[in-house]
């Protein structure tokens, strides 16, 4: 196995198809932890855990507070001793500085709310990215941009040129969803026909894993 994440999950604030869905594209090589709201002992849970996890959901700031009030402290105290954290939609809102506020010089915005966006609704999309200089579509449901002028390694880019997704030392944060499956795109009359190679989606999250892994 090539590293242990600890994922947390408090559905439908934290969705379990973010977490399943990341357990299914990284199942193969990782082991998994899952963490609740519930209060957890922190040197015996931590200590071999690679990666702090939290996918996408409906959370506001009032969720943050309400379901994160036991690990805020922890997660930071994790990074602090070379731990890494992946946030996926909400996950990477939360790295953000009315959150968990780990981020340099670098916050994490509605997307939609932003100059010469492509959206200005939050409900899901097939929304191209350019990633690592290719064109993709990509599931998006209200996702974040990352803005400010911080250093960070970009990886995927929306039209408008606000980053979607890279990192900051060993932070990793993705606006949209590759991990989306099929099930995801078949809730939603406009996007059953746009289920299509996605599979490749799952690549670039596996690839975008392993060198969150290697920092």
């Amino acid at each position: 196995m090539k590293g242990k994440i600890a994922i947390f999950c408090d559905h439908p604030r934290v969705s379990i198809h973010g977490v399943n869905g990341l357990m299914n594209v990284l199942g193969g090589d990782y082991q998994f932890k899952i963490f609740t709201r519930h209060e957890i002992p922190f040197n015996e849970w931590w200590d071999d855990v690679d990666i702090c996890a939290i996918p996408g959901g409906i959370g506001d700031s009032d969720t943050f507070e309400r379901v994160m009030r036991h690990h805020i402290k922890p997660i930071k105290s994790f990074l602090d001793r070379g731990g890494r954290y992946l946030g996926i939609c909400m996950g990477a809102y939360w790295a953000g500085s009315e959150y968990l506020n780990i981020l340099k010089n670098r916050d994490c915005v509605q997307y939609l709310s932003r100059p010469k966006t492509d959206t200005r609704r939050p409900h899901a999309k097939d929304l191209e990215v350019t990633w690592l200089g290719n064109k993709e579509r990509i599931f998006w449901y209200d996702g974040c941009a990352i803005t400010g002028r911080g250093k960070f390694d970009v990886v995927a880019t929306y039209a408008n040129g606000d980053v979607m997704a890279g990192f900051q030392d060993r932070i990793g944060l993705i606006g949209s969803h590759p991990e989306a499956e099929k099930h995801w795109y078949d809730e939603y009359s406009w996007m059953k026909s746009k289920y299509i190679d996605k599979e490749h989606n799952h690549e670039l999250l596996y690839n975008f894993v392993e060198e969150l892994m290697r920092r």
